[in-house]
């Protein structure tokens, strides 16, 4: 993808000089030109000017960039309908992949419901594929990108943890042609943040810490959920990927270190859920986690 061209912003002072040609973009109204759209954008650009558009991140995605949505489900049918809404209602152009990793609540159900609900939704296209036993979140996100087609991957968790509603800000360092790779930080600070468990982000930072170490990189989050690819990355490092569980997080990160990508990190608001609201993640992957950054920081 090449970076996107960029206007100077600046407007003729001399309004008698404007000449008898119609601006194309003012000839739909704004409120009814898709957000992130060329429309939209050339009309942000024309009343707010360049600067103060790239300052507030509004950009436009060419109408061809297919965003893949990578979503791993086990036995999230409390939020599964909700979190599924939120990502469809984001005016992007996407390929939706739901992996349940062999639920036994009404996830599949819910799944089966909800591709009829955007069964005929222009920017949504949902597709399923169902694990014949649990096997765990990194093998479910191993089989979501074995099947995804889109330019731009990213994972999204089942719970309402991660908002789908930052996917154009995350994206916008891959669709500018200055990244490969981007990483949602839940603590560079600027965005809400549910407080939760004190040891829990002790233990984030600390395998955060180990990572970099390994990786000689300085994320301040390498756990995330939100972790964006270029498709050509994602087919570079798939075949390699081992993990099952949690252990692909710091799998993913040394294989795509090792390989010299463009890595950005940019911060995302986080509303954590607790271990009676469906936590997952125990003692046992940090365990796993800390092999996993020795065994991946030393080869493939």
């Amino acid at each position: 993808m090449s970076e996107l061209e960029s206007s100077d912003g600046m407007h003729d002072q001399d309004s008698s000089n404007a000449g008898d040609a119609p601006n194309p973009t003012t000839q739909v109204p704004p409120d009814q030109v898709r957000p992130f759209s060329t429309e939209w954008h050339e009309h942000l650009k024309s009343t707010l000017g360049e600067v103060a558009c790239q300052q507030l991140g509004f950009y436009a995605i060419p109408d061809d960039i297919v965003l893949s949505v990578v979503i791993p489900v086990f036995n999230e049918e409390a939020t599964l309908e909700k979190i599924l809404d939120r990502v469809c209602a984001v005016p992007l152009r996407k390929e939706i992949v739901l992996v349940d990793d062999y639920s036994i609540d009404d996830s599949a159900k819910i799944i089966e419901s909800l591709k009829e609900k955007y069964a005929d939704d222009p920017l949504n296209t949902l597709q399923s594929f169902n694990h014949g036993r649990n096997r765990g979140k990194g093998a479910a996100i191993r089989t979501g990108f074995e099947h995804v087609t889109g330019d731009i991957v990213i994972i999204q968790d089942a719970d309402l943890e991660y908002d789908p509603s930052e996917y154009p800000r995350l994206i916008q360092p891959i669709v500018e042609g200055r990244a490969d790779i981007v990483y949602g930080s839940r603590f560079l600070g600027d965005q809400p943040h549910r407080v939760l468990y004190y040891w829990h982000y002790l233990g984030n930072k600390f395998l955060t810490m180990l990572s970099n170490c390994f990786t000689n990189l300085n994320l301040t989050d390498m756990e995330t959920c939100f972790k964006v690819f270029r498709k050509e990355a994602i087919q570079d490092i798939l075949p390699t990927l081992k993990q099952d569980r949690f252990g692909i997080e710091p799998e993913m990160t040394a294989k795509i270190a090792r390989r010299r990508y463009r890595i950005y990190e940019m911060s995302v608001s986080y509303s954590g859920r607790t271990y009676e609201q469906g936590k997952k993640i125990g003692w046992r992957d940090g365990f796993k986690a800390l092999y996993c950054i020795v065994r991946y920081g030393f080869a493939d």
